[in-house]
């Protein structure tokens, strides 16, 4: 007969922390969330932690290799298809795969009520911003423990402060995006100083004149780099190629995925761009970027890192080409 021996209660470890991150869009909005997962994976050593985004973000918390489970929603998509029988049977598959886990913290950083009612669907503690402090106000009244962030911080640390408060850690800790760029062959490129211009944003009143493009474009030419103008729509590609046409040299980039995209921007040697959400994967990649801001304000939201990140401009006063250029010099040094 064989004897076993028990271990002590005190010698067993306990089992890993289940987190939820809830942080669906916008795509700045999500970029800006990725610091809390490195906090989290920093402060939590061995935690499983998921995150729900929309399905079009998906792969920015792919990037980071601390997340174990990205689990897509498709608010955007089901909200335009809500009549048809396929779109309700996805909204039934996914609550089913939200609600499989028990997570011990459920953490909604985006504050609205949408996301609270998607953080709703998982089974755990809910935290989130409290009425004073949340986007939405209403959304407070589902999680089950709410916190008071200030708001008047820059929303990185807002995020990041929520965080340490709904886990008790130090909110001081190195900012830390996580990013690691795939390695994908873009054979259509050429060229090993690159510049890429985000010229394309979500509205129009943040476009930036492209006889402003052009100047900056054969600034960058006559350095030796090689302006690069990503786009997604077929209009954004239509003022690429037009605004590539004037730059010999320049490349209007075929229709790119998220990874290419990111791919694209860790290789540059500085990316300059208007308020849009890729500027802000440029930076989180601690490539050297210029964010111009014509018709917002880069005080809460604007491009944040701990590399060469500059936000120029703001709502009503456009940048001028000559003080792109001057910050350009700069982070070309």
């Amino acid at each position: 007969m064989r004897f076993f021996r028990l271990l002590p209660l005190a010698l067993i470890p306990d089992p890993p922390m289940r987190i939820l991150l809830v942080k669906t869009s916008s795509l700045g909005d999500v970029i800006h969330n990725l610091p809390v997962l490195s906090d989290l994976r920093c402060s939590v050593p061995g935690a499983q932690i998921d995150w729900c985004v929309e399905e079009a973000f998906a792969d920015i918390p792919r990037l980071h290799p601390g997340v174990d489970q990205v689990i897509p929603v498709a608010i955007r998509r089901w909200r335009r298809n809500l009549g048809q029988l396929a779109t309700w049977r996805e909204l039934r598959d996914f609550r089913k795969r939200i609600g499989a886990t028990t997570y011990d913290v459920v953490l909604d950083t985006q504050g609205l009520l949408k996301s609270a009612l998607i953080a709703r669907q998982a089974r755990g503690r809910r935290c989130g911003y409290a009425a004073e402090a949340a986007r939405e106000p209403l959304a407070a009244r589902f999680y089950d423990t709410t916190f008071v962030i200030p708001r008047n911080v820059h929303a990185v640390e807002r995020n990041r402060w929520l965080a340490a408060a709904a886990f008790d850690y130090p909110v001081d800790l190195p900012l830390d995006y996580g990013l690691s760029a795939p390695a994908i062959n873009l054979d259509w490129l050429a060229g090993d100083r690159l510049v890429v211009l985000l010229t394309a944003t979500s509205r129009d009143d943040k476009l930036w004149d492209e006889n402003n493009w052009r100047e900056v474009g054969r600034a960058m030419l006559d350095r030796g780099l090689t302006p690069v103008i990503p786009a997604g729509s077929t209009l954004e590609r239509v003022r690429a190629e037009r605004i590539a046409a004037a730059l010999p040299g320049a490349i209007a980039a075929p229709p790119l995925t998220l990874p290419q995209v990111a791919a694209l921007l860790a290789r540059a040697s500085l990316v300059i761009g208007v308020d849009t959400g890729l500027a802000h994967l440029a930076a989180a990649l601690q490539v050297p970027t210029i964010a111009l801001y014509i018709a917002s304000e880069p005080a809460l939201t604007g491009v944040y890192g701990s590399g060469f990140v500059r936000n120029l401009g703001r709502s009503g006063a456009p940048p001028t080409v000559a003080a792109v250029l001057m910050l350009a010099t700069q982070a070309l040094r």
